[in-house]
């Protein structure tokens, strides 16, 4: 079963320079055509609440209850864009979203050079433990250089379900950049997307990508396979490559990975960590 991590969807298309039918490239609908096409049996859709997508949660959600399971919503919570983002009160903000969407995972995007203070402080320990008791999986956005204080903060609650997104999000030209995401290989709980290969390099349009797949490489020698998981970026990915392109990177132009290794980073890892969030969520 192959499970995309890291997809979207949204009513309006959110990002500059505009496009001619903004109203339709972001929808739901093009997700699952690209899905019915190429073999991709479940997909995790990452909330974004930009510019005119302030219900994108609602959007999400409403789309994942009505796609007999193939997608998985995880909401936006208190992420950059939001005006409550690093404002008192977000455990509040946290539990709310929680008992409104009763989610899976939820997905909280921060600044990348973000003070890491607050991750370690009240407020932030306050909302790790909360998704910690619920088994609420966090997919997190954050610079490289934030990676080694969630790790810490990930050591700190063992119950929590951490994944980066983006391969940890190296940046062209910063040499240490894979080294600070490499340490989180120590937090057991902390697992990585296999997506978003074009962020990592200058020219985004260069596929098959030969640099990021040595970062995809030691990636998986420092984590192994199964805290891997394959996620397409759909449709922002259509910058770059395609939807089948995205997932070619994994299932045949990484010739290191072998066919195991394949199968859990394209679906296996990502299957896991769902049925444990449901599972735990049932008993709650």
């Amino acid at each position: 079963m192959i499970i995309d991590s890291h997809c979207h969807a949204w009513a309006r298309w959110p990002y500059d320079p505009p496009v001619p039918d903004p109203d339709s490239r972001g929808r739901v609908e093009q997700l699952l055509w690209e899905m019915e096409q190429y073999g991709v049996a479940r997909a995790v859709v990452i909330c974004a609440g930009l510019r005119d997508n302030a219900e994108n949660n609602a959007y999400a959600a409403a789309a994942a209850a009505a796609s007999g399971g193939r997608l998985v919503a995880f909401p936006d919570v208190d992420s950059r864009w939001l005006p409550t983002h690093r404002t008192a009160g977000a455990p509040a903000r946290f539990r709310a979203a929680l008992d409104r969407f009763a989610p899976l995972g939820i997905t909280h995007y921060v600044e990348e050079g973000s003070d890491p203070g607050w991750l370690l402080g009240e407020e932030g320990e306050a909302c790790l433990r909360l998704l910690g008791e619920r088994g609420v999986i966090l997919s997190l956005a954050c610079g490289a250089r934030l990676v080694p204080v969630v790790a810490q903060a990930a050591l700190r609650h063992p119950d929590l379900t951490v994944i980066l997104h983006h391969l940890g999000r190296p940046r062209p030209g910063d040499a240490g950049a894979l080294d600070a995401v490499l340490t989180a290989a120590a937090a057991a709980n902390v697992h990585v997307k296999a997506s978003g290969f074009a962020y990592g390099v200058a020219e985004g349009w260069d596929y098959p990508y030969p640099a990021m797949q040595g970062v995809l490489r030691a990636l998986r020698d420092a984590f192994g396979a199964q805290r891997l998981c394959w996620g397409s970026d759909y449709p922002v990915v259509r910058r770059f490559m395609t939807y089948r392109q995205s997932l070619e990177m994994v299932r045949s132009q990484c010739a290191f990975l072998a066919p195991g290794e394949r199968d859990a980073i394209l679906g296996g890892t990502m299957a896991g960590l769902l049925a444990r969030a449901a599972e735990r969520r049932r008993a709650q």
